[in-house]
């Protein structure tokens, strides 16, 4: 018996191109999950009463970053600068998903908007301009950049001991990509604190007494994961998660 690869979902993005209506992940997501053993499933969107069926499909759900912010509407906020992109489909079932996924077992890794995703749905709030907070880097990346350059390492983290990343990583700092203009500002409750900037914005948390993996960061791993120790361990890690469970579940091709 050939065990199959396990299943990740991965939910899209909505984008308007010209004057149709998209739906988007970036290729380097789909890559790193196939280099993880992955088997990537793009989910356009999704109604509540469709997510046990996709959940009973999955054996991981991946978060991808995005351009799009979350509507500060779902953590009490009005929208500080309307200017930047919002995506109320996506947000409008990944944030009823995360809890759903975590409480089932089913392997979770949040990249950037994911991180800021899992924090709204668990009751927390961010931080919609992390660089007009007093004290705080400006951690946006310079756009005018090749692309390469944009997804370099450009400042370091603490990682906090004892925790999931920690484990993962073996290491007390990394160096880290930086490419957003929100951030978490109140963790929730239900959220352990990972990994810190040199600015203590979080950069990574993960899920506390989750039953299974369940961790986000604000970096984006995906880029160079094939050559970055770091970013290879932490897709490895989900890999082996997502393929723990479909293994448990008997799943053959």
């Amino acid at each position: 018996m050939t065990v199959r690869a396990p299943v990740v979902l991965l939910p899209a993005c909505n984008r308007m191109l010209d004057t149709d209506a998209f739906h988007i992940v970036g290729h380097e997501y789909t890559a790193a999950v196939r280099l993880a053993g992955g088997l990537p499933l793009v989910v356009p969107s999704a109604h509540e009463a469709d997510f046990d069926t996709l959940l009973d499909l999955a054996d991981g759900v991946l978060l991808t970053g995005s351009p799009s912010n979350i509507d500060p509407q779902h953590y009490g906020q009005a929208v500080r600068d309307p200017h930047l992109p919002l995506d109320a489909t996506r947000d409008r079932w990944t944030l009823l998903l995360i809890p759903r996924a975590v409480a089932r077992g089913v392997p979770l890794l949040a990249i950037c908007r994911g991180l800021q995703e899992m924090n709204v749905a668990y009751g927390g709030t961010l931080h919609q301009a992390v660089h007009a907070v007093p004290g705080c880097l400006d951690h946006r990346d310079d756009g005018t950049l090749p692309v390469d350059a944009r997804y370099a390492p450009v400042h370091r983290c603490r990682i906090v001991p004892g925790g999931v990343l920690e484990r993962i990583v073996g290491s007390d700092t990394i160096a880290v990509n930086s490419l957003h203009g929100q951030g978490i500002a109140r963790i929730a409750d239900a959220l352990h604190i990972e990994a810190l900037a040199p600015d203590v914005l979080i950069e990574a948390c993960s899920v506390r007494e989750a039953p299974a993996f369940a961790l986000a960061v604000q970096w984006h791993p995906e880029w160079h994961v094939e050559r970055d120790p770091v970013s290879s361990r932490l897709f490895d890690a989900f890999g082996q998660a997502c393929i723990a469970r479909c293994n448990r579940r008997g799943h053959s091709a």
